[in-house]
């Protein structure tokens, strides 16, 4: 029997009021009921991430990459998934400077790697931040999937207990994570064949 896949989902955003961990605990819950994944739900609002990088990269520097103590659990966290959701809002026509912060402190972590995007926001579901998105992961050298999930305008589609409320979010979340699990498989498969030459 195979190993279960290990699945990172990623509350993106650290705003004060914030609807991220509505929709990162939502979407932990769809991945475990999905089956056969084993989910790690990070919040970047435990860790530490500093905006100030070193002068080296962490692509350059590998293993000794001077990470602040703080960031230990994120590292490890990321490093040990097989494939991630990452849940974003839309600030200003893109995602925030926090999941930038994330992204820039790591590299080896994300690649060859699926990555499935969930956003909410206003009229839009937060589709111009997962649009920049893509472009960042690819550069990282993961896999954005095609399948996405958007809320738009989530505060008037919440049910009474504060949760997404329309029963076809829980079917699409279903789709796209059939799509995740088959690339986690896949791309893990394939690491443990050949070390990633990027």
């Amino acid at each position: 029997m195979n190993e279960s896949l290990r699945i990172a989902v990623i509350t993106a955003s650290v705003r004060e009021g914030r609807g991220g961990p509505i929709f990162g605990t939502w979407m932990a819950e769809q991945t475990e009921a999905y089956g056969g994944l084993d989910v790690d739900l990070i919040d970047l609002a435990d860790h530490e991430i500093p905006l100030s990088l070193p002068a080296e990269s962490p692509k350059m520097a590998g293993a000794d990459y001077p990470r602040p103590e703080g960031q230990g659990d994120l590292t490890a966290a990321l490093e040990a998934a097989d494939g991630f959701v990452i849940v974003t809002p839309e600030y200003n026509h893109s995602f925030p400077a926090s999941l930038k912060s994330a992204l820039d402190w790591h590299f080896t972590q994300w690649q060859a790697k699926p990555v499935a995007l969930v956003s909410y926001g206003g009229d839009s579901g937060g589709r111009h931040a997962a649009l920049h998105l893509e472009n960042v992961l690819t550069e990282l050298h993961a896999h954005p999937l095609q399948a996405r999930l958007a809320f738009p305008r989530y505060w008037e589609r919440l049910d009474e207990e504060g949760r997404p409320g329309d029963p076809e979010s829980a079917v699409y979340a279903k789709g796209m994570l059939a799509q995740l699990a088959w690339w986690a498989e896949a791309l893990r498969t394939a690491r443990a064949r050949a070390s990633y030459p990027g």
